[in-house]
């Protein structure tokens, strides 16, 4: 799995569980609309899946 994916924070963490807001920590999103490139890992993966409600995810074609 090469590459990398483009995630965005498109909702707020006011008033989410605290497991989903280490996990946008762990991902780089601290506030919305923030943008961040990650590799594409299943790892990364599973952290996009776990907060997918939250955030729009895009995969870069290189």
């Amino acid at each position: 799995m090469a590459g990398k994916i483009k995630v965005t924070l498109r909702r707020s963490m006011i008033g989410r569980p605290e497991n989903h807001r280490r996990v946008l920590r762990g991902m780089g999103l601290t506030r919305m609309h923030k943008t961040v490139e990650l590799e594409n890992t299943p790892a990364i993966r599973g952290m996009i899946r776990k907060v997918s409600h939250m955030v729009e995810a895009e995969e870069i074609k290189q």
